[in-house]
């Protein structure tokens, strides 16, 4: 996905947001090295800046990392995806790796825990929260409706496990786990009114981008309107996620 770094910070700073509640997972230590896997524009690398010695961001788009470097200075920052990852050489050098976000992007699973797992140190923690499965189901479904509509099929980017299922993906890759839960999480969309039309430009920007700007709107349009009965509270929309957390120790 070519992430707009500007659009992202005007319209789903929710993400963020709860990615502070995933914070709380990680200890403070001074000695430890982080790895913020997805790290974005680094409002959440620059937060882990202050419960480690050192703290590196990656993130596959160019764009999110030169507005993390801009803003967030301090932490060291490399565009990079799970395959470019385990091409660094950094063999068990992290003792954490965090990731808020990100994992539900990537469909090969298999690559990134191989990655994941080199660059932990024995015993080195993984913290991690992203879509489970059912996320965003009344939104992909009204989405792919308007499409429909249209003569168009919605491409799936997006990989939403159960808990049993990533169980068992962690242990294969060599993880133990500690802790995974899947749980409900209606999430408040800002932009007020345009709120809806804002996350569908983001997060849907590779379907709508072969229709013109006038026939984006209709799109937009539409899905409101299917969705307005069950998503909207009469001053925003408030998005159906769920979310899978987990911490799992590299064996």
């Amino acid at each position: 996905m070519d992430w707009n770094a500007a659009l992202y910070r005007k319209s789903p700073g929710f993400v963020v947001e709860y990615g502070k509640n995933l914070l709380a997972c990680v200890p403070e230590d001074a000695a430890q090295c982080i790895l913020d896997f997805g790290c974005g524009t680094g409002e959440l690398t620059a937060a882990l800046a202050g419960k480690a010695g050192q703290v590196v961001g990656v993130d596959q788009s160019a764009a999110m990392i030169r507005a993390a470097r801009e803003t967030y200075p301090g932490p060291e920052y490399h565009v990079l995806d799970a395959a470019g990852l385990a091409a660094q050489g950094w063999t068990a050098r992290f003792d954490l790796v965090f990731s808020n976000a990100v994992f539900h992007w990537i469909q090969d699973q298999k690559t990134l825990l191989r990655a994941l797992h080199a660059v932990l140190k024995p015993d080195g923690l993984l913290v991690c929260e992203f879509g489970a499965q059912g996320n965003v189901a009344a939104v992909c479904a009204a989405f792919a409706s308007a499409l429909a509509t249209r003569g168009r099929t919605r491409a799936d980017p997006f990989y939403f496990p159960t808990p049993a299922a990533y169980r068992q993906k962690l242990e294969t890759a060599g993880f133990q786990i500690r802790h995974i839960e899947d749980y409900d999480r209606p999430t408040p969309l800002s932009g007020g009114e345009n709120g809806l039309a804002l996350w569908l430009e983001q997060f849907f920007a590779e379907d709508l981008a072969g229709f013109e700007h006038t026939e984006q709107i209709n799109i937009f349009r539409e899905v409101a309107c299917a969705l307005r009965p069950h998503l909207w509270d009469g001053e925003r929309w408030i998005a159906d996620y769920r979310r899978l957390r987990l911490l799992a120790v590299r064996n």
